[in-house]
C-alpha cells in the first residue's frame, strides 16, 4: 500500500535465478511469481475447456495447464491455444509424439520429464519440436512415481532421490543444448516436498515451479498449501505455484494469491482484513465480509480494506488500510480513508457505500499509476 513505510524486517529476498518465457509471461529472473493452475475438463471438449481457461484467467490466473493424453487432445488444443487469453502448458507423460504435436499446436510449455519419453532419438525429436514452436518445457519431478531405479537405490522416495531424478532430467536437456526450462519436485508430503525443493535450488538455477501435489479438499488442501508454499516461499525459493484442490480451478487461484499476497510477493484484489465477530460488535461482521467479497470480486487494483466489528481494533488497523470501516455501536460506524477518520456512516447502506469507496479508490490508484507511467516515457 502506497502510504505504508517499508518494512526492512519482512523483505523477502528471493533466490536468484535465470529467467524463462512460457508464452509471453516471464518465468524466473525478477519477474513476478506466475500463479496456475489445471483444467480438469475433457480437453477434447473445447467450449468446457475453454470454459475454465477464461474462468480462471478472469480470476488472474497467468498461465493454464491441460493434461493431453491423446491424439484427440492436442488437436483441440490448437483451438483453445487460439482463444485462450494466457499461454497454455501442455501436460505429457510418456508419449513423445503427443509433446510433438501440442508444441505444434502453439502450446507455450510442455510439461514432460524427458527421461520417461523414451530413446535418445525421441527425446531429441520433443527437443527439437519445442525449439522449432517455442516452447518452453517444464520437468516434473513427483514422488509418487520416481523412476524405478531411484527407488531401488533410495529404498523409498525420498529428497535426495526427487533431486537426483530432476538433475538427471536436467542433464538431457542441456545435452541436447536446451535451456528454457523449469522444475519441479512435487510431493504431497509437506516435509518431503520443502525438503527436495530446498536441494534443487541449491543444485540449479533454473526457475522453480512450487506445488504440494495432491494436496486434498478445499479446505484441508488450502491448509497444506499455505504450509508448505508459504515456508518455501517466505525462504525465497520458487517462481510460479499451482495449487493443486480437489475444487474448481478457480479456487486453486484465488488461493495462490491469497498465499502471495499474504507474503507480500503479489497484489490483486481487495485484500480485506476482517476480525472473527463477538459479542462487542456493532454489525454482522461475517456477513458484511461475506457480501463484500462477492461485490469487490471484479476490483483487480491492489488495495486494502478493514471491516472490525469494534473500536478495539478497528482504528489501529484502519490506520495501515486504504478504506477501514470500524463499529461504534448505536447503528452506525466510522469511515477510514488512508488510516485517518474520515465521516461517519449508518450500518444501513453501509455495504454500498464501502464498495463504492474502493471502487473510486482502485480508480485514482490506477489513474495515478498511468501517469507515473507516462511521465517515464
Amino acid at each position: 500500500m502506497s502510504h505504508n513505510p517499508i518494512r526492512p524486517w519482512r523483505d523477502i529476498e528471493r533466490r536468484k535465478s535465470r529467467q524463462i518465457m512460457v508464452g509471453n509471461v516471464p518465468v524466473g529472473g525478477d519477474a513476478p511469481i506466475a500463479v496456475q493452475t489445471m483444467t480438469n475438463t475433457d480437453t477434447s471438449d473445447v467450449k468446457a475447456t475453454l470454459g475454465q481457461v477464461m474462468a480462471a484467467a478472469e480470476v488472474g490466473a497467468d498461465i493454464v495447464r491441460i493434461s493431453t493424453p491423446d491424439q484427440a487432445s492436442t488437436k483441440a488444443l490448437k483451438e483453445i491455444v487460439r482463444e485462450s487469453p494466457v499461454p497454455i502448458v501442455a501436460d505429457i507423460h510418456f508419449h513423445y509424439k503427443r509433446a510433438i504435436e501440442a508444441a505444434e499446436a502453439g502450446a507455450a510449455c510442455l510439461r514432460i520429464n524427458p527421461g520417461n519419453i523414451g530413446s535418445a532419438e525421441r527425446v531429441r525429436e520433443v527437443i527439437k519440436a519445442a525449439k522449432d514452436h517455442g516452447c518452453s518445457i517444464r520437468i516434473g519431478v513427483n514422488a509418487g512415481s520416481l523412476e524405478k531405479h531411484l527407488l531401488e537405490k533410495y529404498g523409498e522416495p525420498c529428497p535426495e532421490a526427487m533431486v537426483e531424478s530432476g538433475m538427471d532430467h536436467i542433464r538431457i536437456l542441456e545435452d541436447n543444448d536446451f535451456r528454457e526450462y523449469k522444475i519441479s519436485v512435487k510431493a504431497s508430503d509437506v516435509f518431503l516436498a520443502a525438503a527436495a525443493y530446498h536441494g534443487i535450488a541449491d543444485a540449479t538455477d533454473a526457475p522453480i515451479h512450487l506445488g504440494i501435489t495432491e494436496a486434498g479438499g478445499f479446505v484441508s488442501g488450502t491448509i497444506k498449501s499455505a504450509i508448505g508454499l508459504g515456508s518455501l516461499l517466505w525462504a525465497g525459493i520458487g517462481d510460479t505455484i499451482r495449487v493443486s484442490l480437489s475444487a474448481d480451478p478457480v479456487e486453486e487461484v484465488k488461493v495462490g494469491y491469497e498465499i502471495l499476497k499474504s507474503l507480500g510477493l503479489r497484489h490483486r484484489g481487495v485484500n480485506i482484513i476482517s476480525c472473527p465477530s463477538c459479542a462487542r460488535q456493532g454489525f454482522n461482521v461475517i456477513e458484511t465480509v461475506a457480501e463484500l467479497e462477492k461485490r469487490l470480486a471484479h476490483v483487480h487494483t491492489s488495495i486494502s480494506l478493514s471491516i472490525i466489528g469494534c473500536v478495539v481494533n478497528g482504528p489501529g488497523e484502519a490506520l495501515l488500510t486504504d478504506v477501514g470501516f470500524t463499529g461504534g455501536g448505536a447503528g452506525s460506524g466510522m469511515i477510514y480513508m488512508a488510516g485517518k477518520q474520515d465521516h461517519k456512516q449508518s450500518n444501513e447502506g453501509m455495504i454500498d457505500h464501502i464498495v463504492e469507496l474502493v471502487e473510486k479508490r482502485a480508480a485514482q490508484i490506477e489513474a495515478e499509476k498511468a501517469a507515473e507511467e507516462a511521465a517515464a516515457e
